[in-house]
C-alpha cells in the first residue's frame, strides 16, 4: 500500500474513532494523540492492533513508544521502517 493510502487509511481510523468526526481539518499529521488527548493508553493499544489486522504491521514491546506511534507522521515513518 502506498504512503498516500496508509495516510488516509490511518488518518480515516483516528478521525472516525477518537474524533468521531470525517472532516479532514480536525487532524493535522504532526498533531500528538497523547498530548492532544486524542488516544490514551487504551486507544494506543487499539491503534496497535488496527496496524496488525488492516496492515499486517506487528508492533514489538520494544517499538511501543512515541517516537512510532503518536502522530500520523510517527506513524507513517514506522510503517515505512517496518515494510522496507
Amino acid at each position: 500500500m502506498s504512503n498516500t493510502a496508509n495516510e488516509q487509511l490511518l488518518r480515516n481510523f483516528i478521525l472516525e474513532n477518537y474524533l468521531f468526526t470525517d472532516d479532514q481539518s480536525k487532524l493535522d499529521n504532526a498533531n500528538s494523540f497523547l498530548d492532544t488527548g486524542i488516544l490514551d493508553s487504551m486507544g494506543i493499544l487499539e491503534l496497535i492492533y488496527f496496524l496488525d489486522e488492516e496492515l499486517s504491521i506487528k508492533v514489538e514491546t520494544d517499538e511501543m513508544v512515541p517516537a512510532n506511534l503518536d502522530s500520523i507522521n510517527n506513524l507513517l515513518g514506522f510503517i515505512e521502517k517496518k515494510t522496507a
